[in-house]
């Protein structure tokens, strides 16, 4: 759809400036009358079916208008041949009035014959040659010209479709990591569940039936009148009361692991507020010490990320007291170090629960790399590492 406010102000134009040029070499004659009769015309057959062509293009309606505007500008030059001007006007229109390239020809080829016929006319049918001359030369330009501008808006409909389609796919493989990054969590997720609150609440289930049994074992020796004695079921529901406090603080030190902490201000004030909130959960003494250091919003979140995945690792394998998070600043890199003072890294694995792969997978979209070593007095230490200068995080 084009915008019509142009093409109005091109057809007052035209006509104004034609009708202007005759008028100011009186006396008037037939010619004259007929000359301003053709602009006339042209006017209201734009106003009444060019203007809505301009709109929307309709077929054959656009046909229809292009031999009528070829009439009408052939009868104008017939008259005067200065009205030759008005072609100025009509190949520019029935391009865009036409609704496929094969009508546009077409409503061209009709403009063209109306110039023909008009000059034609004006040398009293004597001269076809000149009128031929000027005619092709007219729609000769006009087709150039046309298909040309044609041409640039084909390539012009292609980028944006092109486009279109790009943002489309960038909009689904954003989709795909959201999803990707969800499902990688709840699978997480699943195996922390599965290696410690289903395998307690299994323990528990099974010491349930072993004092059931024992119960009733107790319950037999007492009608026969065998010996008194500490129930064997006191010790098993002993056992039960410490499965389930062991269950009880797995599900806190989980919930502790894994609650989010927001980076609202920097990234010093979200590990130090993540340390005193792991302290308080897990009774593990947790320091940091980080330095002022210049990242942006996403490399933050990763270092913060990997902080609390390191933490958990202390919380479930490393049986430590204490742990201290650093982050440093080592040239154009930025270092967060989770070390503690446990049993260490021996037979621990990728696949054994630590986490490690995910923290590496992270790190590895933003160009960092990670470590798991002993420390040099006993204990773990996790090292991260990301460049200092941000690169795009998808997930």
């Amino acid at each position: 759809m084009q915008n019509v406010r142009w093409w109005d102000a091109a057809a007052a134009g035209v006509a104004l400036v034609t009708g202007g040029v005759l008028a100011i070499d009186p006396p008037y004659g037939p010619d004259d009358f007929g000359a301003w009769a053709s602009i006339a015309a042209m006017l209201v057959l734009y106003a009444l079916l060019g203007r809505r062509l301009v709109r929307q293009q309709r077929t054959p309606l656009d046909l229809v208008h292009a031999a009528l505007l070829g009439a009408v500008v052939g009868a104008g030059i017939s008259f005067e041949p200065f009205l030759s001007f008005l072609q100025a006007f009509a190949y520019p229109l029935v391009w865009v009035a036409a609704a496929r390239l094969r009508t546009a020809i077409a409503s061209n080829v009709f403009i063209g014959v109306g110039v023909f016929i008009g000059y034609y006319a004006w040398t009293g049918f004597d001269n076809a040659l000149l009128a031929a001359g000027v005619a092709a030369l007219s729609f000769i330009f006009s087709m150039a010209l046309g298909l040309w501008v044609a041409r640039i808006a084909e390539f012009g409909e292609e980028r944006a479709r092109l486009l279109a389609e790009l943002e489309a796919a960038q909009d689904e493989l954003a989709a795909m990591h959201r999803d990707a990054g969800v499902t990688s969590e709840r699978e997480r997720l699943a195996r922390e569940i599965h290696d410690t609150l289903a395998q307690s609440l299994t323990g528990l289930v099974l010491l349930a039936q072993r004092a059931g049994r024992e119960i009733e074992a107790t319950d037999v020796a007492g009608t026969t009148g065998a010996p008194s004695a500490m129930p064997p079921a006191a010790g098993t529901v002993a056992l039960i009361e410490q499965t389930a406090r062991e269950a009880l603080g797995e599900a806190r030190a989980l919930v502790a692991a894994n609650a989010p902490v927001r980076v609202e201000s920097d990234l010093p004030d979200a590990l130090t507020r993540l340390a005193e909130r792991f302290t308080r959960e897990t009774g593990v003494r947790v320091t940091a010490d980080v330095d002022e250091v210049q990242l942006g919003r996403d490399l933050e979140v990763v270092l913060l990320r990997c902080a609390q995945e390191g933490l958990a690792n202390v919380r479930k394998h490393a049986h430590a007291t204490s742990a201290v998070v650093r982050v440093v600043a080592r040239d154009d890199a930025v270092e967060l170090t989770v070390a503690d003072d446990g049993v260490g890294v021996a037979g621990a694995s990728e696949s054994s629960g630590f986490g490690v792969s995910g923290m590496r997978e992270r790190l590895a979209l933003v160009g960092g790399r990670l470590t798991l070593e002993s420390g040099a007095g006993g204990g773990s230490v996790l090292r991260a590492t990301v460049p200092a200068s941000e690169r795009e995080v998808s997930g």
